[in-house]
């Protein structure tokens, strides 16, 4: 089991005795509550305590001393856990704040975090002291240990030193080893990725893998070498053989993959008795998905799936909890846990009327409240981007033999190109586009054709990406210089350009990769982003995720990154990056 700081201080812990023997008044209770009892299974009928952050008594007595006692009846009211996110990608424009504030009104006020974004764009210490920073926040935040970039550059040994990857394991926040998108390499021998493996489980922190359509034979190879759970099953048969190997397997319901009702339902017919190891994850959906909410969305489906109640929730809550052993602390509504819960109308209604974090309301009685969360980036050395290079024509020299066909808005696969690449300006009667990706400090680049993004876009840079580094898309080349100069000018983003103009704009403040904006604003820029690419020839679910899988190697077939075209198959670079 992993080494832990203990949450409260000696001080702290006799005041909680006090307030048990009667001593000392409680800070909140709620009285005549029916709660969810995750170790009885059971609705239970209590009277909860609650002393600054933490549930000091749960029964059927209620308290001598109430002096300043803020008592709340919760007679026709049900509390559970709060909800908890066990697979966020919280960079997705949107950042773990912004995130967590939103979502946390719908009652998710837990997110276990990837942490590829501060590999990408952070100094070493500086990621780990917001680490430090976030858990101050009125919102849960634990973290992942990634080994690999899911991408391919050729610094990659810089970043995942020993040193490094030690500091990552040993911090408090961290309960997690992966995902782990580099599992072919694992099995084609890398001894380097199977040393962290066996680090990570020494230390007692579990290990996710990423194994979307991988044989029976390979999942049972990643467990052998040490992989706990995998979020990547596309059929109820694929949960069911992860359970039957001893995983522990997410359902996913996200924006490119909405699954869950079909893996619910195709679970049962393989005819599952049991969730106890089965929990829900939205897998970083991008910003308009979460309009109404998170995991109470999953609840909901869930519920409607005619999963039983309590295994509906304890797989928002309680499974994941202990899945991660931190179900001392929450994830349960029992003595001694976080105040962290959510009180519901109903048990058929997972939409909280009132959400508690930290001890904190969050929302009462359907109304927001005002938390103390401010964080100010900028001290982590995360401000808007500073590019300090200019695009010019030479860049977009275009003399590829082949370029990279959009199966759907995440996969790629290769194509001949057959068209005049040397002109200046190409036809809106098809759908090929000029493509660029450019090192973020202007020292290569890699050119090429892109078919399926849309007809009718003139000028689109995005320094959006997996790697951080800068995409440059269009039919102009002209246009593509002007989009490249706007998203420079306002610090990175997403620019689109046309006819001489700025048609959209999206600033991204942190280092060109993630907005400060709330996630309202954000949202509201994702859909008008959607609408004017879709007005121009853009035909699939979501443009967004196009941009930060074009250089993702852990999808088929083609990918552009920092080393050439690389073939996902073959492990290959086709046509390598050219210094500029």
């Amino acid at each position: 089991m992993p080494e832990k700081n203990f949450q409260w201080r000696i001080s702290q812990l006799r005041k909680h005795i006090d307030v048990l023997t009667n001593n000392n008044a409680p800070t909140i209770v709620l009285k005549n509550a029916t709660y969810l009892n995750s170790y009885l299974r059971q609705w239970v009928k209590a009277n909860i305590w609650i002393y600054g952050d933490r549930i000091v008594y749960v029964g059927d007595n209620l308290p001598e001393k109430t002096t300043n006692t803020e008592m709340i009846d919760c007679v026709n009211k049900v509390i559970v856990p709060g909800y908890i996110e066990p697979h966020a990608h919280p960079f997705n424009l949107y950042n773990p704040h912004t995130l967590a504030k939103y979502v946390s009104q719908t009652g998710t006020t837990t997110l276990i975090c990837d942490n590829l974004f501060f590999l990408l764009h952070c100094e070493k210490k500086k990621a780990l002291s917001i680490l430090d920073d976030m858990d101050k926040l009125p919102f849960h935040f634990y973290w992942w240990a990634r080994f690999d970039l899911q991408t391919e550059v050729h610094w990659e040994e810089k970043i995942f030193s020993h040193e490094f990857l030690d500091k990552w394991l040993e911090h408090k926040s961290v309960i997690q080893g992966g995902e782990l998108t580099s599992w072919p390499k694992l099995l084609d021998g890398d001894d380097w990725i199977l040393y962290w493996l066996q680090e990570t489980k020494r230390r007692g922190i579990r290990i996710e893998g990423h194994l979307p359509g991988a044989s029976e034979n390979t999942i049972m190879k990643m467990k052998l070498l040490g992989v706990d759970s995998d979020h990547e099953s596309m059929t109820g048969k694929d949960v069911i053989n992860r359970l039957k190997m001893g995983y522990t397997a997410a359902v996913r319901h996200s924006s490119i993959r909405p699954d869950l009702e079909k893996l619910l339902k195709e679970v049962q017919d393989e005819g599952l008795t049991s969730y106890d190891h089965m929990y829900y994850t939205t897998d970083g959906a991008t910003p308009t998905f979460y309009e109404k909410g998170m995991i109470n969305r999953c609840i909901k489906i869930a519920l409607e799936c005619n999963v039983p109640a309590i295994d509906a929730y304890n797989m928002a809550t309680f499974n994941i909890a202990k899945y991660y052993q931190i179900e001392d602390t929450i994830g349960v509504i029992a003595p001694g846990r976080m105040a962290t819960l959510n009180i519901l109308d109903g048990i058929d209604q997972p939409n909280p009327v009132s959400v508690m974090s930290k001890g904190s309301w969050i929302v009462k009685d359907g109304h927001p409240q005002e938390v103390k969360d401010h964080v100010d980036w900028s001290k982590y050395g995360l401000q808007p981007a500073r590019l300090n290079w200019d695009l010019t024509i030479d860049d977009l020299q275009f003399s590829m033999p082949l370029g990279m066909k959009m199966r759907n808005a995440v996969i790629m696969e290769p194509y001949s190109i057959k068209i005049d690449s040397t002109a200046n300006e190409l036809s809106q009667d098809h759908d090929e586009s000029f493509l660029v990706l450019i090192d973020r400090n202007g020292e290569w680049r890699i050119n090429t054709f892109l078919k399926g993004f849309a007809q009718h876009v003139q000028g689109f840079a995005s320094s959006y990406s997996a790697t951080g580094d800068i995409l440059i898309i269009g039919k102009n080349k002209t246009e593509m210089i002007a989009a490249y100069k706007r998203m420079k000018e306002i610090g990175g983003g997403i620019v689109l350009t046309e006819n001489g103009k700025v048609l959209f704009e999206m600033p991204l403040q942190l280092d060109g990769s993630a907005s400060t904006s709330d996630l309202e604003e954000v949202m509201y820029c994702q859909q008008n982003l959607y609408l004017i690419l879709k007005e121009r020839g853009y035909h699939f679910d979501d443009p967004i995720y196009s941009l930060s899988f074009f250089s993702a190697t852990h999808l088929p077939y083609i990918r552009l990154t920092p080393r050439g075209i690389f073939d996902v198959m073959k492990k290959t670079v086709l046509f390598p990056t050219i210094m500029r």
